[in-house]
């Protein structure tokens, strides 16, 4: 089975657990906290994977990381998780987690490419078409800058993307004249 379907199924019995224990936000927050931590620190990623590592030495190098900053839940779960021989999938799991925890509170992320930065009036138009659109609580925008686009964005949000950039445009003329 593929590391994302094996994370994916850990992820939403977290989820279910938190849920029923009423901590689904500590959860969230614990697991955001998590996957900053392991995206900040390979060598954490890289202990976590290699599969010399005694499993109690594991166990004790999560403890020792998060056990004052992360809940219970999340250190038993991390512990169950690591006894299972699962170690590896950690990061994933915390992926999903993410992924799925937005998901059930209608939180989509706009990913907004843009040759200058935008303007707040601007993202605010882009989060009310967002939300319009997609039906979706909370919009999170992550701004990149491209000068290559000479003006307008790119607005990609999960598998739809849409192409409002001068640079697209004249790349688009430049095929028609060329016919």
């Amino acid at each position: 089975m593929s590391e994302i379907k094996v994370a994916s199924r850990y992820a939403k019995s977290l989820i279910d657990l938190a849920v029923e224990n009423n901590g689904l936000a500590e959860s969230f927050n614990d697991m955001v906290l998590f996957e900053k931590v392991v995206d900040e620190t390979p060598e954490l990623e890289a202990i976590l994977k290699n599969p010399i590592v005694p499993l109690d030495k594991k166990t004790g190098i999560l403890n020792g990381i998060f056990a004052d900053k992360v809940g219970k839940l999340t250190i038993a779960f991390f512990k169950i998780v690591v006894n299972k021989g699962r170690s590896a999938i950690l990061f994933a799991v915390a992926k999903q987690f993410i992924q799925q925890y937005n998901q059930i509170k209608g939180i989509v992320t706009a990913h907004v490419t843009s040759a200058t930065a935008l303007s707040a009036e601007a993202k605010e138009q882009i989060v009310a078409i967002v939300k319009r659109e997609l039906g979706a609580n909370e919009v999170i925008v992550r701004e990149k800058i491209n000068e290559k686009l000479i003006g307008g964005f790119i607005l990609k949000v999960g598998d739809k993307q849409f192409d409002a950039s001068i640079a697209s445009g004249l790349s688009k003329l430049k095929k028609e004249f060329a016919l």
